[in-house]
């Protein structure tokens, strides 16, 4: 072993394993509430939210009178000509409101259905920011637990280093199995290394996510609430499709992008509109030399009727239009396409993932019978110190594959329920 290796071992082994023990342990649901709170969504979700009201009221409020006042003082010479289509002024009031429009409707429709496309992407980017914070929980607790096990794999190969240097001085062993236990020490300093390193990584998104400070924070892997059995019926695909926020955004999107459509296309129908005017004249711009019976108080009102029939420009509007709807529509079928594929992949994967653990479980189990039947014959002096340390090396690699698969086998459930909308009612569902 090179000098300063091991104490640098001791260190890493120090802070893994003293920190969680020094930090500040939060529980998986306190850590999720911290990261909604501390996300800022609440306050996005609440300006786009306000954003779509307010367009709704935009379109809504064309059937409402539209009140002008002002003024049109101005100057004539001959004939008192319009300033702004007004007669000159010097005051007057207008006033214009929908009474009759299939485009407008539809335009009211569409700026609803868009209010639910902010509620559904809201919802998806809450469960991301609790998949993310689940995620880093789960896995710092891993690495957080995987210290005890390498503290004590240290000590054992930092024994049998001395007892090889011992056998070697004796003439009993060979400088090459002095070798081989260094070797089984380096790779464990290795994955102490790897240990640190992924912990300090998922400690410090952890702190970003929650607001704590990094150092302080720790976690309680018996805050973990059981995960619910996945079912293998075709049920749990179908359960996805209609409960997943980003599904039902694209939905929402789709219905949105048809009514405005149908907005654009209707647009060239007749429409009906109630307008007002109230002016008062003055002469000094000619009306008595102009009109015959001249009067200060002027207003008119009625119905004002529009048949777009040649508008071009209205036509193209509706076959952009109608465009973008085709495309948002495709894209929904698209999005419930690959949520249903995802969902029933996941299904298939668990039980897989959940054979794989089952394995791995069985090969730590044997390892550790193994080494135990290994101990038991070198204490009897009919077994060899590279056997024992063979032993180990298989252990410490068998809880090493234990460990990933269930981290394996975690992810993808916990992608499982946030396909199917649970993934927040199971991580609060903990103490």
């Amino acid at each position: 072993m090179k000098p300063g290796l091991r104490p640098l071992t001791v260190l890493s082994l120090t802070v893994l394993a003293c920190a969680t023990m020094e930090a500040q342990t939060i529980s998986l649901r306190h850590a999720v509430e911290l990261a909604l709170g501390r996300s800022g969504q609440a306050t996005l979700a609440a300006a786009d939210q306000e954003k779509a009201l307010a367009a709704y009221r935009e379109a809504r409020s064309a059937y409402l009178p539209h009140l002008v006042f002002g003024s049109g003082l101005g100057a004539s010479y001959g004939f008192p000509l319009s300033l702004e289509n007004a007669a000159p002024s010097l005051f007057n009031v207008s006033s214009q409101q929908v009474l009759y429009s299939p485009a407008q409707t539809q335009f009211v429709r569409a700026a609803r259905t868009a209010m639910d496309v902010t509620k559904s992407a809201n919802a998806d980017q809450r469960d991301a920011i609790i998949q993310e914070t689940v995620v880093a929980y789960i896995e710092l607790s891993k690495w957080s637990q995987d210290g005890d096990l390498l503290a004590r794999a240290v000590a054992n190969n930092q024994k049998t280093e001395k007892i090889e240097e011992e056998r070697i001085a004796a003439g009993v062993d060979k400088p090459v199995d002095l070798d081989r236990a260094k070797l089984a020490t380096a790779r464990v300093e290795m994955r102490i290394a790897e240990a640190k390193g992924s912990a300090d990584v998922l400690r410090l998104r952890l702190a970003q996510l929650t607001g704590l400070s990094a150092e302080e924070l720790g976690t309680d892997p018996d805050s973990i609430p059981n995960f619910p059995a996945v079912p293998q019926d075709d049920n749990l695909a179908n359960k996805a499709v209609a409960a997943n926020p980003a599904v039902k955004s694209a939905e929402q999107q789709a219905l949105a992008r048809q009514l405005t459509a149908e907005a654009e296309h209707k647009a060239l129908y007749p429409a009906f509109d109630i307008a007002g005017q109230y002016a008062v004249l003055s002469n000094f711009n000619n009306y008595k030399t102009y009109i015959k019976n001249f009067q200060t108080n002027n207003a008119s009102g009625g119905l004002v009727i529009r048949f777009p029939f040649l508008d071009t420009t209205q036509r193209a509007r509706a076959a952009q239009a109608k465009a973008d709807f085709i495309r948002a529509s495709r894209e929904a079928e698209q999005a419930k396409d690959k949520m249903k594929l995802e969902t029933l992949r996941l299904q298939r994967s668990v039980v897989e993932l959940e054979a794989a653990v089952d394995v791995a479980q069985l090969e730590y189990q044997l390892a550790q019978t193994e080494l135990s039947a290994t101990e038991t014959r070198l204490q009897s002096q009919l077994g060899t110190l590279r056997e024992e340390q063979e032993a180990r090396s298989k252990v410490e690699q068998a809880y090493d594959s234990l460990t990933d698969a269930n981290l394996t086998l975690e992810k993808a459930k916990i992608q499982l329920l946030r396909n199917t909308g649970e993934l927040e009612q199971w991580a609060l569902a903990g103490s």
